[in-house]
């Protein structure tokens, strides 16, 4: 069920209702809660609410089961309910895209290709659901956590608004609020209906325009193209992914806030960024924070040598990359970022060994390091979104001798990409003025508000609605 749909305004509205008024009530709400959140997640294919539900009692079964262990057999627990977490989440999503590798590696070796090749449907937000079971786990390993209830553990992993596409959501900042019961007038109305309006309008008109009529037109056969078309793909694509997956982070969290819920914040203006170390502090921050906190970290974080320290860098976003997709393109990526980091661990190292400031100081040397760092990410951007290795070398083929004719350069698509990306430097509290002018307004006001700028999205975007790209991560 998608967010910008008719189907999921209906069941938000019915879910919303029913909500609040079972809110006195904290079993019946959370049954409630747990029927609706696995119909949301049934719409799509009913079989894979049972993979939900058996990674729910894995993470609830072990959590009890580490609580009540302690030495050796405490670790083994962990570690045993962390391989059947893993393992449900390698089946689904790795195991056709090991399976083709090996097979090809014995082909090629003469031994034949003695693999089963399966066609397995991948589930719609296994790789965010799993994190978030393991950081539930984790965490009561380390003692910052106590095994919840049941009933809480199912809501808090199949809690609709961020099941299918994150924001990741750890125990700690979720489970006390599904404990407690919610004030409706707590809630800031004007801030959540703020939030689904820039998520739908980042989504629906801005990611769905770039895509239909840049991105993927040359990214489909970029020798098609002529090298300005591809270098405006090439941004193009890291406005889409920015305003795709920032659109739908605002309308989850827009509709947990309707809800009575606060998520924790996934993006913070990342094309602002001034290394790759700060894009990584700036996007998707809940992913960023639970690579570094329960890999990285783990691995051995910043102790030891400095070779040390790299390998423990290049493994952690090798990962991040492999989570997102079981590609050779996102192994590419996730290398990418990693070499980045350390090379930018290295610079910052000598510069304090010099007695150099490790950020650029002054508005010019900020400036420069902002559009360095876009630049890196928007090259890192071709392999996220390349579908083989052979099409990031036809883009960057083309770049160089496919000077010519450009018909998908535009004035609107030059507008909409510099829109996307001057949205980066905007002042800090532009936002929160334009809230409180919003609920400064009459109920009245407010509505019509709404009810044109819903009415400009739906008529300026394009007709259906594509899948958010994180659906399929």
């Amino acid at each position: 069920m998608l967010f910008p749909t008719i189907d999921f305004a209906i069941f938000f509205a019915v879910v919303y209702t029913v909500q609040w008024l079972l809110n006195p009530y904290p079993g019946p709400w959370k049954a409630f809660m747990v029927l609706a959140s696995y119909f949301f997640y049934a719409w799509w294919d009913w079989r894979f609410i049972f993979l939900l539900a058996a990674s729910t009692v894995v993470a609830q079964v072990g959590g009890v089961l580490i609580h009540r262990a302690s030495g050796l057999r405490r670790r083994i627990t962990l570690w045993s309910t962390l391989t059947l977490l893993l393992g449900l989440l390698a089946w689904f999503k790795y195991y056709g895209f090991v399976a083709v590798n090996v097979d090809n590696v014995l082909h090629f070796a003469g031994l034949g290709r003695p693999l089963p090749l399966m066609a397995i449907t991948l589930p719609v937000g296994i790789s965010f659901f799993t994190f978030m079971a393991i950081s539930y786990v984790v965490d009561i390993h380390r003692g910052v956590l106590k095994p919840a209830r049941a009933i809480d553990m199912t809501v808090y992993l199949a809690f609709f608004p961020h099941l299918v596409a994150g924001p990741i959501v750890r125990g700690t900042e979720l489970l006390p609020q599904i404990r407690r019961q919610r004030n409706p007038l707590d809630v800031c109305h004007a801030e959540a209906c703020g939030l689904i309006v820039a998520g739908l309008a980042k989504k629906v008109v801005l990611s769905s325009y770039l895509s239909t009529y840049v991105v993927d037109p040359v990214f489909a056969d970029p020798r098609q193209h002529s090298a300005l078309e591809v270098l405006f793909a090439v941004y193009g694509y890291a406005v889409q992914i920015y305003a795709d997956f920032s659109g739908y982070t605002d309308i989850a969290i827009g509709i947990a806030m309707l809800m009575g819920f606060r998520f924790p914040q996934n993006f913070n203006r990342p094309y602002a960024a001034l290394s790759l170390q700060d894009f990584w502090r700036r996007w998707h921050m809940t992913l960023s924070n639970w690579l570094r906190d329960y890999l990285y970290i783990p691995l051995g974080g910043n102790r030891g040598s400095e070779w040390r320290i790299s390998v423990n860098i290049l493994i952690t976003m090798l990962l991040g990359g492999l989570w997102h997709g079981a590609q050779w393109t996102f192994i590419a990526w996730g290398m990418y970022h990693g070499v980045g980091q350390v090379i930018g661990r290295r610079r910052r190292l000598t510069r304090g060994e010099q007695g150099l400031p490790l950020d650029p100081v002054g508005p010019a040397r900020v400036a420069l390091a902002r559009f360095v760092t876009f630049q890196v990410v928007c090259l890192g951007w071709l392999f996220f979104r390349a579908d083989t290795i052979g099409t990031v070398w036809a883009m960057l083929t083309r770049l160089v001798d496919g000077w010519g004719p450009s018909p998908l350069v535009t004035p609107l698509a030059l507008l909409a990409i510099a829109a996307g990306i001057g949205s980066q430097y905007l002042p800090d509290n532009w936002l929160d003025r334009v809230r409180e002018l919003f609920a400064d307004r009459r109920p009245v006001v407010q509505g019509g508000i709404l009810g044109l700028v819903l009415l400009g999205i739906t008529t300026l975007g394009p007709q259906g609605v594509a899948p958010f790209i994180y659906y399929r991560f």
